[in-house]
């Protein structure tokens, strides 16, 4: 029996201001990917930033005024979704620090933190989607983003699912544990280290021979675009949300810019 709409649980996508202002196309993506997994979805007007520029560059006034207008903006969602292991890594683990000593502001942190999802984490092991049905096809390899990784817990996740698809070859990276370099202000504040680890990485790419490298965080995805545009690759980059939606008519990130 369908479920009734009152029963579908509400989510409010988290769409992160990378998203919104650089790649739309993942923020409609992550909807149709969590309608489809049966969940009513909702985009908070109020929301912006998740403060993460302010938090890793030590300006904590900032990050807790941003944390607070978050906070207020997901009020009452049974489920908070990004499409963004470091947006998510932002508001479950970083904001319950940024209001120790705070009692009720903390309380409301711990909250959020504890309705808060990356994307494909939540889609298997919340929805528990196990395949999509998509028709895309070629040969892919994924890259793990720190957050996702190390603080969100993603890595078999987006691989289960991207096996669903029927025409996807998944070839691995080397070293897929590796950053890229991008790290939010790390690139802008020491861009020789980064621009030498995602040249690291994009030769990592390279050497699997996948004419598609994914992953889940934009930031990522924009810094090895931009390094493998300077380098001359035809290899194509994108946002797994985009493949598992069956939404890549959109040009691949990099392309045409």
């Amino acid at each position: 029996m369908a479920e009734t709409d009152q029963a579908r649980p509400q989510v409010g996508l988290f769409v992160t201001c990378l998203v919104d202002l650089m790649r739309p196309s993942v923020g409609f993506a992550a909807v149709k990917l969590l309608e489809a997994a049966g969940c009513r979805v909702a985009v908070p007007a109020a929301q912006t930033c998740c403060g993460q520029p302010a938090y890793n560059s030590g300006d904590r006034a900032d990050a807790k005024a941003i944390a607070r207008q978050t906070i207020d903006a997901f009020e009452g969602f049974e489920y908070v979704v990004a499409p963004s292991g470091s947006c998510a890594g932002m508001l479950t683990k970083h904001y319950p620090e940024l209001f120790e000593g705070d009692e009720a502001m903390s309380a409301r942190a711990r909250d959020l933190a504890r309705r808060t999802y990356e994307l494909v984490s939540f889609l298997t092991d919340v929805r528990g989607v196990n395949a999509v049905d998509t028709s895309f096809s070629g040969t892919v390899t994924y890259h793990d983003s720190c957050s996702s990784l190390r603080e969100m817990g993603v890595r078999a996740q987006p691989r289960k699912l991207l096996q669903s698809i029927g025409g996807v070859e998944l070839r691995e990276l080397s070293f897929g544990e590796a950053c890229c370099g991008f790290g939010g202000t790390f690139c802008v504040k020491y861009p020789d280290i980064s621009n030498k680890m995602v040249g690291d990485k994009c030769a990592d790419i390279a050497a699997t021979g996948a004419a598609t490298v994914l992953a889940g965080d934009l930031g990522c995805l924009m810094n090895i675009a931009g390094k493998l545009k300077r380098d001359g690759s035809d290899i194509e980059v994108r946002h797994v949300a985009e493949v598992l939606a069956d939404m890549t008519d959109t040009p691949a990130l990099g392309e045409g810019e």
